[in-house]
């Protein structure tokens, strides 16, 4: 498989990700996030053929990804984080399938969750989407993915700037969806590329993280979305004291956001207020977030 190079981005997290680099079928890169867990050391020991890249700090995921798709010389690149892996076959298939489909961006397959190999809800929400299968595409056109299950052209990645590195981790996938559409790219969910995910317990803060989910939905819906949108997503937000914990963390960032802010063309507006008035069958609540950013 010498068209496709997987990045792993990944902090604290060594022993997972050393039983898991073994499941790869490609070669892989290692941008670790300022572990303090013997992390970049241990893979190096272990896996000579792995190339390791230590930031020596938590730059975020999006950031970390970001360098390990400038050192990849492949033209196309997956992701995979410290808890998950694709099943077999499954890069040579995508591989096939962008060659075949070139104006194909992005690729995002089926989540199995767990040893038992549970359906992600958010992939049975894909799989649903109401947006019909562009004529060129080998797929459901979607406009969002989870960076654990897509493989994606590093043309159009470079082309449209990557992950924004502002928004770090969690949520930092809707924006360069988003990107990727505005540009003229397809985004292409493809249930027979399987991405495995065995999430361990992480002790990390769950009001932590949903306070940074609420800053970044915020911060993507006001980098490109019109402003009717934004004040939904304000008034949303307020109603959870994580979620205006992260409204003022926004807040501060307007001086970075206004300089990038760019309306997205009509077309994909339009996709994403479909998205977020559309209800997948036997889902409890909205869209998944991959599916529907941010209010509409």
């Amino acid at each position: 498989m010498t068209d496709v190079t997987i990045v792993v981005a990944t902090r604290n997290r060594r022993d997972q990700l050393l039983e898991l680099l073994p499941r790869h079928t490609a070669p892989v890169i290692v941008v670790d996030n300022g572990s303090d867990d013997g992390t970049p050391e241990a893979v190096a020991r272990a896996f000579p053929d792995v190339r390791v890249v230590p930031l020596g700090r938590n730059a975020g995921a999006g950031a970390a990804r970001n360098v390990g798709v400038a050192l990849a010389d492949t033209p196309f690149v997956a992701f995979a984080d410290d808890d998950s892996y694709w099943a077999p076959g499954a890069l040579e298939r995508a591989a096939e399938l962008l060659h075949a489909h070139p104006r194909t961006a992005l690729l995002t397959g089926q989540v199995r969750v767990g040893r038992e190999e549970r359906l992600d809800p958010i992939s049975a929400g894909m799989a649903q989407a109401p947006l019909g299968t562009a004529p060129d595409a080998p797929g459901p056109t979607v406009l969002g993915f989870l960076a654990c299950a897509v493989v994606l052209r590093r043309a159009a990645y470079r082309q449209v700037g990557g992950f924004a590195e502002r928004l770090g981790t969690y949520g930092e996938e809707a924006l360069l969806a988003m990107d990727l559409a505005a540009a003229g790219w397809n985004l292409a969910y493809v249930p027979e590329l399987i991405a495995h995910h065995l999430p361990a317990p992480s002790g990390r803060d769950p009001r932590a993280r949903r306070r940074i989910e609420a800053r970044n939905r915020l911060l993507t819906a006001a980098l490109r979305r019109p402003g009717r949108v934004v004040r939904e997503a304000v008034a949303e937000t307020w109603h959870d004291p994580d979620g205006r914990a992260g409204l003022v963390d926004a807040a501060r960032e307007l001086g970075w956001v206004l300089p990038h802010r760019r309306r997205l063309p009509a077309r994909v507006e339009a996709d994403l207020v479909t998205l977020s008035r559309w209800e997948p069958a036997g889902a409890p609540a909205a869209a998944p977030a991959p599916l529907a950013p941010t209010a509409g």
